[in-house]
């Protein structure tokens, strides 16, 4: 893996190069951009971050639309953005891998004021006002190494073209470890500002229309299964709400079922001791569509992100953009802290 390290590191030097130095063409939007990125592959809880950022702007009161490549899409949609419609349905999403396109689109065709850029920390060819960029306190970068030694698209020095740092799933690591990073981020980017956050859940969803609170699960014993980046967040956080982990199946990120996907789900539910209550992610959830497992109501967790810290100076980066183009609202309040969203 180390001859690897050299060629990868290579070529993602030479290709910021190119664009630091304005040799490849960057697009500017009509309207500001907002990216939601991360510095390493795998899950770092995106997709909360997003809509939390959406939510944003829109009691705002601006129009906003998310760009995202749409990385295993399937019919025009993948699970990430099958999530943020059923949550934001006020918010289109365009994918596209070109998404200078899908920018242009969205404001000529969709009148959109603001754009949010889904995994655009590395698509440097549009244009960002404001890069957020989220770092997992599971994993830091400081003990992680340059793809395909470790999970870094990029060397921990691309930091420097951050606006904020999000430090997410700061619940699931020590205190000692996010201290650790906080620290590591403030000792070589003093300027940047830093939010700690976590990923809280919300309720348990059917497809009926069923819902339960997150504390229905404790003391219960459970079976959950799912295809996400960081699988081991989702045990962690069922067994934080007192669930009792029993049986576990994990599939790829971005897992498409098969129907004998869903006939070997259905064997396994079968399969599972009376009375276990079977789990799933609201992101594998939107692609099954199912209402139960051999009969057994199949529910999934809705997590929504929530800031612990750093939420004034992390509110602060996401005004400059509308007032830098002078599209404050003489009737909002800046401090206004949005509601914990759900993912």
């Amino acid at each position: 893996m180390w001859l690897g390290c050299g060629p990868y590191a290579l070529g993602v030097w030479l290709r910021n190069v190119l664009y630091d130095r304005r040799w490849k063409r960057i697009h500017t939007a009509l309207v500001p951009v907002v990216s939601v990125g991360n510095l390493s592959l795998g899950g770092t809880g995106k997709t909360p971050c997003v809509e939390w950022v959406a939510r944003f702007y829109r009691r705002r009161e601006r129009q906003v639309a998310i760009l995202s490549r749409g990385y295993r899409a399937d019919n025009g949609r993948n699970d990430e953005a099958m999530v943020l419609e059923d949550n934001l349905p006020d918010v289109p999403h365009l994918q596209n891998p070109d998404r200078v396109a899908a920018a242009e689109a969205a404001v000529e065709e969709l009148e959109s004021e603001l754009l949010i850029l889904d995994d655009g920390f590395q698509h440097r060819r549009l244009h960002r006002d404001i890069d957020l960029v989220l770092i997992d306190a599971t994993r830091p970068p400081p003990r992680d190494f340059l793809f395909p030694r470790g999970t870094l698209r990029e060397p921990v020095s691309s930091l420097k073209r951050a606006s904020a740092f999000i430090l997410t799933r700061c619940d699931q690591a020590s205190a000692a470890t996010v201290e650790m990073l906080r620290a590591w981020l403030q000792s070589r980017w003093p300027q940047t500002p830093i939010a700690t956050t976590e990923h809280r859940p919300l309720a348990l969803i059917s497809r009926g229309g069923a819902e339960q609170p997150p504390a229905w699960l404790a003391g219960k014993t459970v079976a959950a299964f799912c295809g996400i980046g960081h699988p081991a967040a989702f045990q962690a956080t069922l067994e934080g709400l007192g669930a009792t982990v029993v049986a576990w199946r994990r599939f790829p990120d971005h897992h498409r079922y098969s129907r004998a996907d869903v006939d070997d789900l259905t064997q396994w539910a079968a399969s599972l001791p009376p009375n276990t209550a079977i789990l799933t992610t609201q992101k594998d959830w939107v692609k099954l569509r199912l209402d139960a497992l051999a009969d057994r109501p199949l529910w999934a967790l809705r997590i929504g992100l929530h800031v612990r810290t750093g939420e004034d100076a992390l509110t602060a980066v996401l005004e400059r953009p509308l007032q830098e183009c002078g599209h404050e609202h003489p009737h909002e309040h800046p401090h206004e802290h949005p509601e914990d969203t759900v993912s």
